[in-house]
């Protein structure tokens, strides 16, 4: 067998890392088109359901950014940020004593769910390496339990288990980065949380139940097909898509626990800027990683054939 074949033979298999950003494109639209046939149906107002559909879109666009733009560096400065911007809800008014939003003029929305999917990509990297930013997830869970946020403190907390699982990591780094996000999520868990659930938000998979029970399967469907997309993307980064994964389907599951909001279906742009960010940011880790393996040396081709 020639150089040429036997270095081609030998080249591990590759994940195309944009096609988990295809794949949730497809699952997510449908999602987020079937809560607004639905809001649309039960009277709810045009600009709330609109407002979702745009918020697709413009996450789409940012995605793409993320993805063409990443690097590793890059990827850093997000963890301190999302810390920061966190803590900033704890200064706001909030509303019964909850404090879960960051105001953008005239448009709020739920910090956890727009910056935790980003923030657990860049996570992975800074856990990966034991880098001193791993704190910014034990941090995060802090403020999540003091806001109180149930759903993304829980989520979080899985999030980070599934992140330190993928990775050999020594157990008493995975014991320290994981007893505050498991300590904060059960504190957050047994919080007051005086808020009512509002239909088109925690209860909007009940109204596709009464519009259509096969509208209803197809919600859960497509939000399904989102929740498993990142797991497309494994190959270029595993432990960043497991962690990814979880968290999406913690998010998911929990308004069947309490009233908690449904991403990507429920009317919130928060939860469907939050994972295009997250999509985006995977893929975008993913080829710049594969770059820089690859980056400065001659591929197996060329190499075998000069």
């Amino acid at each position: 067998m020639s150089p040429l074949k036997t270095s081609m033979t030998n080249d591990p298999p590759r994940t195309s890392p944009g096609r988990a950003a295809v794949l949730f494109a497809a699952a997510s639209g449908g999602a987020v088109l079937v809560g607004c046939i639905v809001a649309a149906g039960h009277a709810v107002p045009a600009a709330l359901w609109a407002r979702n559909a745009g918020a697709w879109i413009v996450g789409a666009l940012l995605a793409t950014v993320l993805a063409r733009t990443t690097t590793q560096r890059a990827a850093r400065v997000i963890l301190p940020l999302a810390a920061a911007a966190m803590a900033a809800t704890l200064l706001s008014g909030g509303l019964s004593g909850v404090h879960r939003w960051i105001g953008f003029g005239p448009v709020r929305l739920n910090a956890a769910e727009l910056l935790l999917p980003m923030t657990l990509v860049a996570w992975t990297c800074a856990a990966e390496r034991r880098r001193p930013l791993w704190l910014a997830a034990p941090v995060i869970a802090i403020i999540l339990a003091l806001q109180p946020d149930a759903s993304q403190a829980v989520a979080l907390a899985g999030a980070v288990i599934a992140v330190l699982l993928a990775h050999p990591l020594p157990p008493s780094f995975r014991f320290m980065a994981a007893v505050i996000p498991v300590a904060a999520a059960v504190m957050a868990v047994f919080r007051p949380d005086p808020l009512q659930p509002v239909p088109e938000v925690e209860g909007i998979i009940g109204l596709a139940l009464e519009t259509s029970p096969a509208l209803a399967l197809l919600a859960v469907l497509t939000l399904a097909g989102a929740v498993l997309s990142p797991l497309a993307a494994a190959g270029a980064s595993r432990a960043a898509a497991m962690g990814l994964t979880v968290y999406l389907a913690l998010s998911a599951l929990a308004p069947c626990l309490g009233a908690f909001p449904v991403p990507l279906v429920g009317m919130g742009v928060s939860p469907i800027l939050g994972a295009w960010c997250g999509i985006g940011l995977l893929v975008g880790l993913g080829r710049s990683s594969g770059h820089e393996r690859h980056g400065g040396e001659p591929s197996n081709v060329s190499a075998s054939s000069g």
